[in-house]
């Protein structure tokens, strides 16, 4: 059997052989690369879990790794109640009133409630269940550039308990003309990209760290912080709403005061319980807006980061709401759902902006960004021997550079990706197929016909096409 696989304007046509044990016989048996991924026809079974489960931050999974939580997650049910309690007790006391007196009026405010009740915990759920901007950490530090220096403070070096390797704490890196400072994280084993911090709750280190919020059991950072920004803001909206309409049924009564406050309790709570809370979530909704547009996280905005200096990130109040409010949320720098040796732990697809990024692969910030897999995982022998020249040979008539720009550049900056970290990326999609991913009857020949002909072919070929741009 031929498989199809569409990359773009063009069609890979190539032959998957399968050996039948008990018939004697070989079959055709088709396999789609989706991704650069394969989608395998049974998991590997072997020494094997999925990411989520031998994850190393404090964060909690649900739906098979699908929903990422942060370790207290719990504090949601408090949120919810908050949340809910006051919402609900308001929509049943406009329900009762539509049955008392006109429904003309009672009708549309107790829609409006529901409405505003239903889009603030949307928002909330949005919040809460979405990776926040994790970045994948190594699983071990990269290569000391720097001399051994017996004259440098230890303050300056990184306190790394691997021998004979040190590292400079701090980094500076070019942003929009202006020197800033990234730091090595001893526990993620990486570089920070600018404006990311490790979060101490969570124990991960995100891309854009604003704050973890414990009311949402989350970090807050690059990839939910819209759904947190709206999620406030409707919540505010909310409380003036069950305010303002509270206390007109109130007022609507008519009567000495008293006597009103004694027949209508519930407005009187709903009418104290919102005047206090639109203070916190109110100033907290202005105080974020306010970071918007300096383009300025809460992070940054505490230790008075930008007081003495130009902040390079701020880019005028319109472009900073529209890079909130209406940029495309990057998607997710790991797949958590990806299978991974139990033994090391190691990331097998680990996916950010359409590469494949090994655990251990390094990110050189003052180097251009150039992404390897030196020291990293062993090129299986069936790839030793393929002949790589063809890429190379496409990157230098395109006016490619060997670099890959890694996550903490530019978003939407041109990936440029060299033969050597094609290599390595295809030693990743062999390494999966050799565990155990292919039924058991292949014989070792036949299997490497196999992986042979995949990467020679449709891989090899999609990799140079997709990710090597001008």
């Amino acid at each position: 059997m031929w498989v199809l696989f569409l990359d773009k304007a063009e069609i890979f046509c190539f032959p998957l052989a399968s050996y039948n044990s008990s018939k004697g016989t070989k079959s055709r048996v088709g396999s789609l690369p989706q991704a650069f991924q394969f989608c395998l026809m049974e998991p590997p079974k072997e020494n094997t879990r999925r990411l989520y489960q031998v994850w190393k931050g404090n964060n909690k999974f649900l739906y098979g790794g699908r929903a990422v939580f942060g370790p207290d997650a719990a504090s949601l049910i408090l949120t919810v109640f908050l949340i809910g309690g006051p919402a609900i007790a308001f929509c049943i006391k406009m329900l009762l009133i539509t049955r008392k007196e006109d429904p003309c009026y009672s009708y549309p405010v107790l829609i409006g409630g529901v409405v505003l009740t239903v889009v603030d915990f949307i928002f909330l759920v949005l919040t809460s269940v979405r990776d926040p901007g994790i970045i994948a950490r190594n699983s071990q530090p990269p290569e000391s550039e720097e001399a051994v220096d017996s004259t440098t403070s230890s303050l300056e070096w990184v306190n790394n308990k691997i021998a004979n390797v040190k590292l400079p704490k701090i980094k500076e890196i070019k942003v929009n003309g202006q020197i800033v400072k990234v730091k090595f994280c001893e526990t993620c084993l990486l570089y920070r990209p600018p404006r990311a911090s490790h979060c101490s709750i969570c124990n991960n280190c995100v891309q854009k760290f604003d704050h973890h919020c414990p009311w949402v059991g989350q970090c807050i950072a690059r990839r939910n912080y819209r759904c947190f920004i709206w999620f406030i803001t409707t919540s505010t909206v909310l409380c003036i709403y069950v305010f303002m309409f509270s206390w007109i049924n109130f007022v609507r009564k008519g009567g000495p005061f008293w006597s009103i406050m004694s027949d209508d309790i519930l407005s009187v709570v709903l009418i104290i319980y919102c005047f206090v809370a639109v203070w916190f979530v109110g100033g907290l909704t202005f105080f974020h807006f306010y970071l918007i547009c300096t383009n300025q996280t809460t992070y940054e905005n505490f230790r008075y980061r930008y007081d003495k200096k130009e902040n390079p990130f701020n880019k005028g109040i319109w472009s900073n709401f529209q890079e909130v409010f209406f940029s495309k949320i990057p998607p997710s720098a790991i797949h958590f759902r990806a299978w991974v040796s139990a033994d090391d732990g190691m990331i097998n697809d680990a996916e950010e902006n359409g590469t494949f990024l090994s655990s251990k692969g390094k990110f050189d910030i003052e180097m251009g960004g150039k992404l390897g897999t030196d020291g990293g995982m062993k090129l299986p022998s069936i790839l030793q021997n393929l002949d790589y020249s063809g890429l190379e040979d496409s990157l230098k008539m395109k006016g490619g550079d060997a670099a890959v720009d890694p996550l903490f550049f530019a978003a939407g900056q041109e990936l440029r990706i060299s033969h050597k970290t094609c290599k390595g990326t295809v030693a990743l999609i062999a390494a999966q197929i050799d565990q155990s991913a292919l039924p058991h009857p292949f014989s070792p020949t036949i299997r490497d016909g196999i992986i042979r002909t995949l990467l020679e072919t449709t891989i090899y070929r999609a990799i140079a096409r997709r990710l090597v741009y001008t």
